[in-house]
C-alpha cells in the first residue's frame, strides 16, 4: 500500500481529473440532437474515455520529467519538497524511466486508432501537438512569464479538441476559448499563491509583477464568464435549449468565489484540492448541474 500511495503521488493521480476536458465533446453531444448518431451506443464513449486515459498517462509522464527538471527548485518549496522525487523517495533515474514508459503506453492508443481509422488523424495530430508543447514547456517555456500560463492553458484546449476529434464530434469555438481563458484564470491564481508563499521556488515568478498578475486574474475571469454566456446564447446547444443561459449565473458565482479565495487565504496553489474541498464551490457545482438538467428537461 505504501508503494501504491507513493506512486499515486508521484504520478499526480489526483490531477487526472483535468483530463475530464477530453470528455467535453462527448458530454455535450449527448444533448445535441444533431449529433446523437455519433454518441449512440458505447463505442464513442469508450473511444473518448480511452483518449482521456491516454492523456492521463502522458501528463503523468511529463509530471515526472518536470519533477526531475525542477529537482533543485522543488527541494526548497514548502509543499513540493515533499514530492517523491524531490524528497528522494523516487530516484531521478527511476522517474525518467517510468515517465518514458508511461509516455509510450499513452501515445500507443491514438497511434493505434489512427492506423485503424485514418479519419481520426486530427486526434492523433492533437496528441502529437500536446506532446511537442509539453516538451517545449519542460525545456524553456516554463521560464517565460505569462507565456508559461498560456502554454499550460492551451493544453486544456488540445484535450478538448482531441476528445472531439476521436469521435468526430462538433465542439463550439466559444466553448474552446472559454476553456482557454478559464484555465488561464486558474493558473494565474496559482501563480499569485506561489508568489506569496514560495516565490523562490520558481525562477519565472521573479518576472511576474503583482499588480499585473491581479489584473490578469480579473480579465481572464471576466472573459471566461462572457465567453460561456456567449456560448449559451449563440451556439447550436444554446439554440436547442434556450434556458441554458441561466447556468452562466453559476459560472459567474464560481469565478467570483474562486477569486475571493485567491485574494484571501485559499490554497489556490493547488486548485484540485480547493475544487474538492470548498463547500461553496460544491454548492455552486450542484446548482449548475441542477440548472443544466432543468434547462434540458424544459426544452425536450
Amino acid at each position: 500500500m505504501k508503494w501504491a500511495r507513493l506512486w499515486s503521488r508521484a504520478l499526480r493521480v489526483d490531477q487526472w481529473t483535468k483530463n475530464g476536458a477530453v470528455m467535453m465533446a462527448w458530454f455535450f453531444s449527448v444533448a445535441d440532437s444533431s449529433q446523437r448518431d455519433i454518441v449512440r451506443g458505447w463505442e464513442s464513449f469508450l473511444m473518448a474515455l480511452g483518449m482521456a486515459v491516454a492523456f492521463s498517462l502522458i501528463s503523468s509522464a511529463f509530471y515526472l520529467l518536470n519533477d526531475v527538471s525542477d529537482y533543485d527548485a522543488d527541494r526548497i518549496h514548502p509543499v513540493k519538497r515533499h514530492r517523491p522525487v524531490a524528497s528522494g523517495l523516487v530516484s531521478r533515474m527511476t522517474a525518467v524511466r517510468v515517465g518514458l514508459t508511461l509516455f509510450a503506453v499513452g501515445f500507443a492508443y491514438p497511434a493505434l486508432v489512427v492506423m485503424i481509422l485514418p479519419s481520426r488523424t486530427l486526434a492523433f495530430g492533437t496528441v502529437l501537438a500536446y506532446t511537442v508543447m509539453q516538451c517545449l514547456y519542460t525545456g524553456f517555456l516554463k521560464r517565460i512569464p505569462y507565456l508559461d500560463v498560456f502554454t499550460l492553458s492551451a493544453g486544456f484546449v488540445l484535450r478538448a479538441v482531441a476528445g472531439a476529434a476521436i469521435i468526430t464530434a462538433y465542439i463550439s469555438s466559444w466553448l474552446l476559448v472559454c476553456t482557454l481563458t478559464l484555465s488561464m484564470f486558474l493558473a494565474f491564481c496559482k501563480r499569485k499563491n506561489e508568489m506569496e508563499t514560495a516565490a523562490e521556488s520558481r525562477e519565472v515568478l521573479r518576472h511576474y509583477h503583482p499588480n499585473t498578475l491581479k489584473l490578469c486574474i480579473v480579465v481572464s475571469g471576466a472573459l471566461s464568464f462572457a465567453e460561456y454566456l456567449a456560448y449559451t446564447l449563440t451556439s447550436k446547444m444554446g439554440a436547442r435549449f434556450p434556458g441554458l443561459w441561466a447556468t452562466s449565473l453559476f459560472v459567474l458565482a464560481g469565478i467570483l468565489r474562486y477569486m475571493y479565495l485567491a485574494w484571501g487565504d485559499g490554497d489556490t496553489g493547488r486548485p484540485e484540492k480547493i475544487l474538492l474541498s470548498d463547500k461553496f464551490l460544491w454548492c455552486i457545482l450542484a446548482g449548475y448541474a441542477a440548472c443544466s438538467v432543468a434547462a434540458v428537461a424544459v426544452s425536450l
